[in-house]
């Protein structure tokens, strides 16, 4: 059987030579090259969600690939996709990187410039690694198989806005329509999703920060399951200990929760730290809540630009949320989104504080009133979103597996 190899390669010339090395080795099917990070996450999910047997035995990273740095792209395709095997292709063949390599779920390193049998013995080693792998996914081992979950940050344009309402919300949605749902506070020094829903707990994400490998064992150590069955990552009860949680810290735990949820909101509050700046790069849909007053929506049209100088997300790639609207405030989601240069979800987040407030003080806003109109709203929100399940039916609207009803209708996101 012919393997499948897949270079992730950047630089033109390296790409030359690889291919043309691959094309050489006995039994070997090149595909076709991607030339960044971002295309290797697509390509593999795309071929994940077909079957898991039409992802590559091999993919084969570059060194200077980016925008995502090689050893951080390694562990992200060895935590989604465990049946594919990664080989790091380097200058640098120090001992001290070839066990990082390892560290980070590479199977193989092979030094610059490349050697015929080098290439050839690593190639061969790993596919039959993948092979081994495929065939125990075949016998019905507990190995997630999937192509990963939806990752959704939502941050406030400032303080007060209701982020960190909305984050809860949506991950009630989508656990309540069926789904696997992790809810991650990443508002570290002030995040306030424990008292929203009166828990109390002993682990937080700081608990995984320092853990280079984590497994499915760690992280359901560090999750607090709420009734509900949201699985809860919570913010330290010590503000300062925020800090401890850095941007790769913060992309290893994303990375975990994707692969073991089928949605993964992330609260990050208003204040954007590292960590919070690395899960929006890494979100399927980044949300950013403000309000329809001059005050919230300059800071919203400030965050969107630092994004876009900082790298971390574009305007267009950003979906504002307004919440608390009414209809006669002068300023409306058409102006906002004029204003900021991003998308403007179609679901507007009506003012209602009476409705929430009670449930707030208690710390019991996962038993809002189902008949609320914020509520009904924030639940279309997620389905807008896509982060729910629909069950077709001869009524017109939408009801949520599970007996609830989260509103009216579901928008569905175009194919």
């Amino acid at each position: 059987m012919a393997t499948r190899i897949l270079p992730a390669v950047g630089d033109v010339d390296a790409v030359r030579s690889i291919t043309t090395l691959l094309s050489q080795l006995p039994d070997a099917e090149p595909v076709a090259p991607v030339a960044d990070s971002t295309q290797l996450i697509d390509t593999l999910a795309r071929l994940a969600a077909e079957s898991v047997d039409e992802l590559p035995e091999v993919v084969v990273v570059h060194e200077r690939i980016g925008p995502v740095p090689a050893l951080e792209l390694i562990r992200e395709v060895a935590l989604r996709f465990p049946a594919v095997g990664v080989i790091l292709v380097t200058s640098d063949a120090s001992p001290g990187l070839f066990q990082a390599a390892m560290d980070y779920g590479a199977r193989g390193l092979v030094a610059l410039p490349l050697s015929y049998e080098e290439l050839a013995s690593r190639v061969q080693a790993v596919a039959q690694w993948s092979v081994g792998v495929r065939r125990h996914l075949g016998s019905g081992g507990d190995v997630f198989t999937g192509v990963g979950g939806t990752v959704v940050t939502v941050c406030g344009a400032k303080g007060g806005v209701g982020a960190t309402l909305t984050s809860i919300q949506l991950a009630l949605a989508a656990q309540a329509s069926g789904r696997s749902t992790a809810l991650v506070d990443m508002d570290l020094q002030t995040g306030d999703v424990a008292s929203y829903l009166d828990v109390q707990f002993r682990r937080s994400v700081v608990d995984l920060a320092a853990i280079t490998d984590i497994s499915p064992r760690v992280l359901a150590d560090a999750v607090f399951r709420h009734d509900t069955g949201v699985a809860l990552l919570l913010a330290p009860g010590e503000g300062e200990r925020g800090e401890e949680v850095t941007d790769r810290a913060a992309r290893q735990i994303v990375s975990a929760l994707r692969s073991r949820y089928e949605v993964v909101v992330v609260d990050c509050g208003a204040q954007l730290s590292g960590a919070g700046a690395a899960a929006v790069e890494m979100a399927d849909a980044a949300l950013l809540l403000t309000t329809p007053d001059v005050v919230a929506v300059r800071g919203a049209k400030r965050t969107v630009r630092m994004w876009d100088r900082l790298q971390i997300r574009k305007a267009e790639e950003t979906t504002v949320v307004v919440n608390r609207h009414t209809r006669g405030t002068e300023i409306q989601p058409p102006l906002i989104q004029k204003i900021t240069g991003t998308t403007v979800a179609a679901t507007a987040i009506p003012a209602n504080f009476k409705e929430l407030q009670g449930a707030v003080d208690a710390g019991r806003v996962h038993e809002l009133d189902s008949k609320g109109v914020v509520k009904q709203a924030l639940w279309a929100l997620a389905g807008e979103l896509g982060l729910v399940k629909v069950t077709e039916g001869p009524q017109k609207g939408g009801r949520l597996r599970g007996g609830d009803r989260g509103s009216v209708s579901f928008r569905r996101r175009k194919e």
